[in-house]
């Protein structure tokens, strides 16, 4: 019997619905296994279709295609190492999440997954059919275990494998970021090692598809639970892990470990990652977003081109008669900071021709809201128009404070295609601005130092709709709003905890019903990067029509 085993460990990029693509990057995974005499070459949960697929995959003609792609994958990789992939399976009238072993020409086993995940942004029972608890495969004289994704976070599933041969556990997911999520995983897979007594490898995909990002940081654990190996997070890597045969069974040879960036890092990287993704998969090259001098739009511009590069984004500042003098400084010195197109796009002209065209209609009645949203959306209307004419997606700015309240006018801020900072409260985004200007590392594509001045970040922001207008006047102070939607929102908690936490009811009463009244817009917002297990839109799904309140 051999000694050693080598499995080539390929944390990668796929794109969902790109069957050929996906395929491509899996056969290059494969030469560089093959090149270092590897035994088995192992790639993710769902790689070969991307993932999450959502829907589409219950579309028969696309299962057919990812089946027929996964037989000619098995036939350009028969010569040399088992290749591993994830893949759709369908048979009998059942719909599997499937991990297939391709060897000599042809699929030579399948791992179905047992349990689905049904939480947070899965919603697996109601696509895909429930495995069996199966067996091991062998490739060559060594047996492997592979439960897929959810299936590594339950005891039975390791348990059967180890119980029925497995000699060490090999676990295909496709799990995405969230804050702290590592420590989670890494607290189940010890627990799996531990009981089974067999070294776990955890391979996780990268890369951002639609608000999630998969954060890869693959890693191999011994049986007592030591880290062996530890890959990076967010980059695509390929690595050679050795497996060695002792007389108490297989030991993971000691590899190289990356470091794990804090949690401002992750969440930064996060946002980067994801809009980077978002537009290279969808095709958009540019960006354009308004600039108005406010902490919420410096963040985004600095994400954009820490993302996308400074050449393609465009700035715009779209001032009113009530923009201070000291935002447009701000927005310019941001600009310049960044090095990004900058234009100056006054609204007056435009505000006078619609309050004009309305005032027989609106004679004899008071401004009000109303007058504050038309120049918002104005601004959405110019925006759209450069979008258009210069083929560059517009970025969204509001930040989850906002977002959870209402606190933007829909057709107008909230127009654009993506929100890199849709999932970051308002008290994180100060602080984010803060790291960004004293951290650079070389995944950015920005430049160096501090990119948002201070008075960004210090002043008392404002929406300037009206004279000397600010936050507070409509909104409870962020520190204290945050905390509150932090209960109501993240918790799922009640009006009775937010008291509990000494918080005024009235207060706690009157962010509950802005948060409620608030889901149309949400439910018409732009996609944005999920940092938490609550973001809106998978991972909170709340009716639109609703007369609930909490009377706690």
């Amino acid at each position: 019997m051999a000694d050693r085993f080598r499995v080539t460990l390929a944390q990668m990029n796929p794109t969902v619905g790109d069957l050929a693509g996906n395929a491509a990057k899996a056969r290059t995974a494969w030469a560089e296994g093959r090149a270092a005499s590897a035994d088995l070459v192992a790639l993710p949960e769902m790689f070969l279709t991307g993932y999450n697929t959502q829907d589409l995959v219950m579309k028969p003609v696309f299962q057919q295609a990812a089946m027929a792609a996964a037989e000619q994958l098995a036939l350009d990789c028969a010569d040399g190492p088992a290749l591993a992939i994830g893949c759709p399976w369908a048979e009998g009238g059942k719909l599997y999440n499937a991990y297939l072993i391709l060897k000599d020409g042809k699929i030579a086993s399948r791992c179905l997954k047992h349990h689905l995940p049904n939480e947070t942004v899965f919603d697996e029972v109601r696509i895909f059919d429930a495995g069996p608890l199966g067996g091991p495969y062998a490739v060559g004289d060594t047996r492997i275990g592979s439960p897929i994704c959810e299936d590594g976070w339950h005891e039975d599933v390791a348990e059967t494998l180890e119980e029925t041969g497995a000699e060490f556990l090999l676990i295909p997911n496709g799990s995405p970021y969230y804050r702290n999520k590592m420590e989670v995983r890494q607290n189940h897979m010890v627990a799996r090692a531990v009981e089974t007594g067999l070294p776990v490898i955890y391979l996780n995909l990268v890369g951002g598809q639609d608000d999630q990002v998969f954060d890869g940081g693959t890693f191999v654990l011994n049986p007592n639970g030591a880290l062996a190996l530890q890959m990076p997070v967010f980059d695509e890597a390929v690595t050679q892990l050795d497996l060695h045969r002792t007389p108490e069974g297989w030991r993971a040879v000691e590899g190289d470990k990356a470091h794990l960036p804090d949690v401002w890092e992750q969440d930064y990287r996060t946002m980067v990652e994801s809009l980077r993704d978002y537009m290279g998969k969808t095709g958009f090259k540019k960006a354009l977003l308004g600039l108005s001098g406010g902490v919420d739009s410096a963040i985004v511009a600095a994400i954009a081109v820490d993302a996308i590069g400074a050449e393609n984004v465009r700035c715009v500042m779209l001032p009113s008669e009530y923009t201070s003098r000291e935002s447009l400084d701000d927005a310019e010195a941001v600009a310049e900071a960044l090095g990004v197109h900058y234009d100056y796009v006054p609204i007056a002209e435009g505000r006078d021709a619609i309050t004009n065209t309305l005032a027989p209609l609106f004679n004899g009645r008071e401004e009000d809201l109303t007058e504050e949203n038309i120049q918002s959306r104005l601004r959405g209307l110019l925006l759209m128009a450069m979008s258009n004419k210069f083929g560059e997606m517009l970025l969204t700015t509001g930040n989850k404070s906002e977002v959870a309240v209402g606190y933007a006018t829909i057709y107008g801020d909230m127009n654009g295609g993506y929100n890199p900072i849709k999932d970051l409260y308002k008290t994180r985004v100060f602080e984010t601005c803060r790291w960004r200007n004293a951290n650079h590392r070389p995944w950015m594509m920005g430049p160096a130092g501090e990119v948002i001045r201070p008075n960004v970040i210090d002043k008392p922001p404002s929406a300037e709709l009206r004279d000397d207008q600010k936050d507070s006047d409509s909104l409870p102070d962020y520190p204290e709003l945050d905390a509150i939607l932090e209960i109501l929102v993240d918790q799922e908690g009640s009006v009775a905890d937010c008291v509990a936490k000494g918080f005024a009811r009235e207060t706690v009463k009157r962010v509950e019903h802005l948060i409620y009244i608030s889901e149309y817009k949400r439910f018409q917002s732009a996609p944005g990067a999920r940092l938490s297990p609550r973001a809106f839109w998978l991972d909170r799904r709340y009716p639109i029509v609703n007369r609930f309140r909490d009377s706690s």
